[in-house]
Order: structure tokens, then sequence, then C-alpha cells
């Protein structure tokens, strides 16, 4: 795995682990300030910079990702490819490229922009708050995955009518349905009708 600022070892002169800094931002996305990841999402929580992937196949499967469980926020539960949040200064697009790689050991083949979406889903297992300015991104996955086992416990790619039967009967996480409607248009145009989504 490529060493990258989110898989190198984060350490001060004095050995204390570094801080993750996330980018706040205003209504409108505008960068205002930073704050450390577990501290903006504490409730209220503060509105930060995200990113969320949705990949497909050829034929038009999407392909979801069951978190980790040692994760702190929201794991066991299914979600969306990939999603996370870019460093300070990096760009969304940059940082969805990065994670899916570093998540899935996969390069999209195609990854286009599908829009923005800004929400406040509180989680109740964690207590934690995603107050996030999304950036939604689409593409397609070509070549055999790799998870990191520490980030995904699971992965599976699933036709529209499938999704629905999976997230009838198991947990996905709060923002899930959230960033898929908003990312529906730009699916559909990548997927084409015959894919139903």
């Amino acid at each position: 795995m490529p060493i990258t600022p989110a898989t190198e070892t984060h350490s001060s002169t004095n050995g204390a682990a570094q801080a993750i800094l996330l980018e706040l931002v205003d209504e409108k996305g505008v960068t205002i300030g930073t704050a450390e990841k577990l501290a903006a999402h504490q409730a209220p929580g503060q509105l930060h910079r995200a990113f969320s992937v949705f990949l497909f196949d050829e034929q038009g499967r999407l392909l979801l990702q069951q978190r980790a469980l040692g994760k702190y926020h929201s794991p066991g539960v299914w979600s969306n490819t990939c999603c996370g949040h870019p460093y300070p200064g990096e760009a969304p697009f940059a940082a969805a490229a990065r994670r899916t790689y570093e998540e899935l050991g996969v390069s999209p083949s195609l990854l286009a922009e599908a829009g923005t979406v800004r929400y406040n889903h509180p989680d109740p297992a964690s207590g934690l708050v995603e107050q996030e300015f999304n950036h939604l991104f689409v593409g397609l996955v070509q070549t055999p995955l790799a998870p990191d086992a520490e980030e995904v416990a699971e992965t599976a790619f699933v036709t529209a009518q499938e999704l629905a039967e999976r997230h009838a009967r198991d947990p996905f996480s709060a923002w899930f349905m959230t960033v898929l409607d908003a990312a529906r248009p730009a699916v559909r145009e990548l997927t084409g009708p015959a894919a139903g989504w």
C-alpha cells in the first residue's frame, strides 16, 4: 500500500499522535477554518467538507461497502462505495480518488463530479453527528478489488432492486440515502435508463 497522509504514522517530535484535521465550511461550501476530526463530529456537529463516491461495474451495479467493525463512526453498516473527508487544502476530487484506492485498492477508470449536498445526520448508535457539505462523485470500476480489512468488512455489487431489498433488511449509514438521492441524476446519466437507478 502506498504511503499517503492517511496511511503513514502521524507523530510529532515528542512522539504524540497528531490530530487529523477537517476543513470547516460555511453554508456555501467556502472554507472558514479547521477542526479535529472527532471534535467536528461531536454533537451538535461542525459543518465540514466531505465526499461520497458511487462506483458502478459495466453491468450498472453499484459497489457497496460494509464499514469495518473497528471504525469509530458507523461500524459494521453498509454504505456507498467510499466516503470521507479531504485534508485541509486538498481538492475533493483528489481526496475521493485517494481514499477509494486506500480503502478498496482500486483506481476508478472514470470518476466524475455529481454535485454537492448539505445535510445534518445524527448517528443514534454513537451520538456523533454528520454535519457535512458533501461533494458527490460517480464513476466506473473495472479492476478487481483489494479492500483494506481495517476499513472495509465486506463489499457487494448490487442492482437497484437488490439495493432496495438489502436496504430494507440491513443497517445502512445514516447519510446513505441522502447522498444517493442527491447523486441520482449523475448515476442515471452514467448507467443509462435500463439500470433502473
